[in-house]
């Protein structure tokens, strides 16, 4: 069994533009890379949700104001690694079936440990502190 994590096809309209002043804090939710110091990226409100959901909701998440690549792999990208992280699974309806918090380092395990449930058809993942959307993850 495995899966894939998916960068997020961002709406930015009505986002807002800011110029990024720290490194490692801005995470772009489209490549998966964090936005460098001196570079803009647009601070918008996102819906992961697919379906229509209880636990839908939206969650603020920053973009490249500049084009960049949808990521989609299975490696777990660095920007994963170094932060805390709320993982969420869900079955074909979007409906929770199990949830934990671990460090970015520990995601894979959990994963996997998660998409054991045969039910389980996606994850999100959050940052655990600020809560905003991090990524999607599919079973394949």
């Amino acid at each position: 069994m495995g899966f894939v994590l998916r960068g997020a096809d961002v709406d930015v309209t009505g986002g807002r533009r800011v110029t990024v002043t720290e490194a490692g804090v801005t995470p772009c939710r489209r490549c998966l890379q964090d936005v460098e110091p001196g570079v803009e990226a647009i601070l918008v409100s996102y819906d992961p949700f697919r379906v229509d959901s209880p636990y839908r909701g939206a969650s603020p998440v920053f973009v490249h104001a500049e084009p960049c690549p949808r990521y989609e792999g299975s490696d777990v990208p660095a920007q994963q690694r170094r932060r805390l992280l709320s993982v969420r699974s869900y079955d074909t309806d979007a409906m929770m079936l199990d949830a934990d918090v671990v460090d970015g380092t520990e995601l894979e395990p959990l994963l996997d440990r998660l998409f054991k449930d045969a039910r389980a058809s996606f994850a999100h993942v959050h940052n655990a502190r600020p809560g905003c959307f991090a990524v999607r993850v599919d079973r394949v």
